[in-house]
């Protein structure tokens, strides 16, 4: 009889097993199909979104640009064309309002980038770090003749990535260093890199005007400026698209400084190329 019972006992324990099996596979299937229908919820949000910001760039792109055109357009009719009936403090005046439509133009052309970027995706392709850096500054020269600054470029090893992001990324960094270091006598800027067993750390160096290390986190937000458009001009916009283009490709970006003694950027790249991500 004990024995029979022990049997029974077992039966019912299997046929108990079983049940909760089944119900966990069920609970299982319920989880997965909620998820699915999550996931086909959010892509679709998703995609409502990014038709909405791709109207917003349209608008912004075509029906903004016209009225700012027309105000640099009508300025430099009116300064032409009515010379000689307008004193100097008009023309002054003129030239501000014409040279506010430009930096207002500026300001949309690099939003639109920066909006554009989230939404471009990744060609990552082998990159020659030094050549790009090279290639870039020479660039800048060019267009700015700096002749009078001492630019030194030392050894930076190849890395993985986006090659047309990362030439945005020597650009902005670049051309702040120049821009930060023009009012000095001698100026130099510095590019090399150092790295460890996991990742790659590229560097600009520079001896210009620096920031205040307090406003430090302000630094890779997008319109977020340390100096006077005065003193120096720009958007605020080019060290936040340095920020997106570094963090997409799985790195982090920084920056020491001292108000009057320069600043050095420092940005890392894997080594490794992970999960779509370099």
């Amino acid at each position: 009889m004990l024995e029979q019972d022990g049997t029974a006992q077992e039966w019912i324990g299997s046929i108990q097993d079983i049940e909760d099996q089944r119900s966990a596979e069920q609970s299982l299937r319920t989880l997965n199909a909620e998820l699915e229908q999550r996931v086909a919820d959010r892509t679709s949000q998703l995609e409502a979104a990014n038709k909405d910001l791709e109207g917003f760039s349209y608008s912004v792109s075509h029906d903004l640009r016209a009225p700012i055109r027309a105000i640099g357009g009508f300025c430099t009719l009116l300064s032409h064309d009515h010379e000689g009936q307008i004193d100097g403090e008009a023309q002054r005046k003129i030239k501000i309002i014409k040279d506010e439509a430009e930096r207002m133009g500026a300001l949309i052309d690099d939003l639109l980038a920066f909006s554009r970027l989230g939404r471009k995706a990744l060609q990552p392709v082998d990159i020659d770090m030094a050549d790009l850096a090279n290639n870039a500054y020479q660039r800048l020269n060019q267009n700015q003749n700096n002749g009078g600054i001492v630019f030194r470029l030392g050894s930076l090893p190849h890395a993985t990535g986006d090659r047309s992001l990362f030439e945005q990324v020597w650009i902005n960094l670049l051309s702040n260093a120049i821009k930060f270091s023009s009012k000095k006598n001698a100026p130099v800027i510095e590019v090399g890199a150092i790295s460890d067993e996991q990742e790659h750390v590229y560097f600009v160096r520079d001896n210009g005007a620096g920031f205040d290390p307090r406003y430090h986190s302000n630094l890779f937000g997008v319109f977020q400026r340390l100096h006077h458009q005065e003193e120096f001009p720009g958007t605020g916009v080019g060290l936040a698209l340095v920020h997106r283009i570094v963090t997409r490709h799985g790195g982090r970006i920084w920056a020491d400084a001292k108000l009057g003694e320069g600043a050095t950027f420092h940005f890392t790249l894997p080594k490794e190329y992970l999960n779509g991500r370099v």
